[in-house]
């Protein structure tokens, strides 16, 4: 924290080398309050991951998002000390890594079998004194701005950085408040934290109903479980589909989008998306660049309106899909799209949407791709591929159904975003007292 020495302090603030802080704060050295230790090496015959032995976590098992990933774990044979074996409230690093972003990654142990699980070498383990300071507020403070790992990470002759494990515990400061303080900060941490992790278990939840709902659609229609029993399905190119429905070849339902050159107008500005501009997890465009006609990229040369939908056409697999939005219309994408413009008298835009981001429609044009380093198809092989065509309110009424599940979906990620950043707010000033806890109402 950078401060003057002539800033005028809150009341019961006094400076210190971390910064402002309050009186009844510690500053105090890492080794004071946590036992630090390397993890276990062994020989390769002492290995396996038959289930043999004491199971161990690596680099490979501590993921960013906190938590332990047990699918790829070694067993060992070897006699195993055991102040060498994890605990619940132990805190766990990463030591060694190729990218030097990795160096520091933790975890938190919450739950784990006494006595049945060991740490790997190049991996650290820290262990709080309980009378000392509050485990929770710790392994916050440690994912805080308050901590550098890459001040601690020297580059060796493999290319791999190492943490400097003795530098680390003689040098690092941290703020440390009264034990009271600590837990209540942590609660307040721990509150939000918690909501966020109740948001993605809403979103994967709205997510694998949205993958349900699409097979059931796109199979039976927008009936009811009970009524689909009663749907009779006719076999065709892409599999069983309700009688009624037509199937069609993409191309039938869509019209053919002009190329423009943006550069013919050398002054005029507009707006470019590029295949790099599309999440293949929400299925959007996330973003756009501006251009002069003048600086246009050479790959821009596709007019697109709204309600267009987009594909790219190079890795297709990718699933770069998306639908254009209002404020792009009459603007331009690269020629790595193919782009898709419904004939609305006979095709809703958001039903042929749903219908192209289907796995069965991305697998098929998938097996049209060529080329090794740059895979890709051609509009024709998009545009030459079946679509189921129900009757127009047949269309309109999936197309709601899926764009309701969307919407809550996207209300949900908007939601998880928010908690990021009041975590990443509240961990940063917390920790620097620029807000005391005391000041805060814990969430329910």
């Amino acid at each position: 924290m950078n401060s003057t020495s002539n800033e005028i302090l809150p009341q019961d603030y006094r400076m210190t080398e971390l910064g402002p802080l309050p009186k009844e704060w510690e500053i105090i050295n890492l080794d004071e309050i946590i036992d630090l230790k390397r993890g276990i090496s062994w020989r390769k015959e002492e290995a396996n991951k038959e289930g043999n032995g004491i199971p161990v976590i690596g680099i490979p098992n501590i993921k960013e998002n906190g938590i332990i990933d047990f699918i790829d774990t070694y067993f060992l044979t070897k006699d195993i000390p055991v102040d060498k074996m994890l605990r619940i409230n132990d805190i766990l690093f990463v030591g060694s890594s190729g990218s030097i972003k990795n160096i520091g990654r933790n975890v938190l142990i919450r739950e784990i079998q006494k006595n049945k699980f060991t740490y790997a070498s190049f991996t650290f383990l820290g262990r709080v004194d309980p009378l000392k300071a509050n485990t929770e507020y710790i392994f916050y403070l440690l994912n805080s701005p308050m901590v550098d790992y890459n001040k601690y990470a020297r580059r060796a002759s493999d290319g791999k950085y190492n943490f400097q494990l003795t530098q680390f515990k003689n040098e690092q400061k941290l703020p440390l408040p009264p034990l009271p303080e600590q837990q209540r900060i942590a609660d307040v941490l721990s509150a939000v934290q918690e909501a966020k992790e109740k948001t993605e278990a809403v979103i994967d939840a709205t997510k694998a109903l949205k993958k349900s709902m699409m097979k059931h659609l796109f199979t039976y229609g927008p009936v009811s479980p009970e009524e689909a029993e009663n749907v009779p399905l006719k076999e065709t190119e892409i599999g069983k589909v309700p009688e009624e429905w037509k199937v069609v070849k993409l191309g039938e339902v869509t019209e053919k989008a002009k190329q423009k050159d943006p550069r013919r107008d050398s002054s005029n500005e507009f707006k470019y998306v590029d295949v790099s501009a599309i999440s293949n997890d929400a299925l959007k465009i996330t973003s756009y660049s501006e251009f002069l006609g003048k600086d246009a990229p050479h790959r821009a040369r596709k007019a697109i309106q709204t309600d267009d939908i987009i594909f790219a056409t190079v890795r297709p697999y990718l699933k770069r899909i998306a639908i254009v939005p209002e404020n792009l219309n009459g603007q331009i994408v690269s020629t790595a799209f193919c782009v898709i413009r419904c004939k609305k008298q006979i095709a809703n835009p958001y039903y042929i949407f749903y219908t192209v981001s289907l796995d069965n429609f991305v697998n098929s044009v998938t097996e049209n791709q060529r080329g090794s380093s740059y895979p890709a198809v051609t509009d024709k092989d998009i545009l030459n591929q079946y679509v189921p065509l129900p009757p127009l309110p047949v269309q309109q009424k999936i197309a709601s159904i899926l764009s309701a599940i969307d919407a809550k979906i996207e209300a949900e990620e908007n939601k998880k975003q928010a908690l990021e950043e009041l975590f990443k707010t509240l961990l940063d000033n917390l920790m620097t007292a620029k807000i005391r806890v005391n000041h805060l109402e814990v969430p329910s």
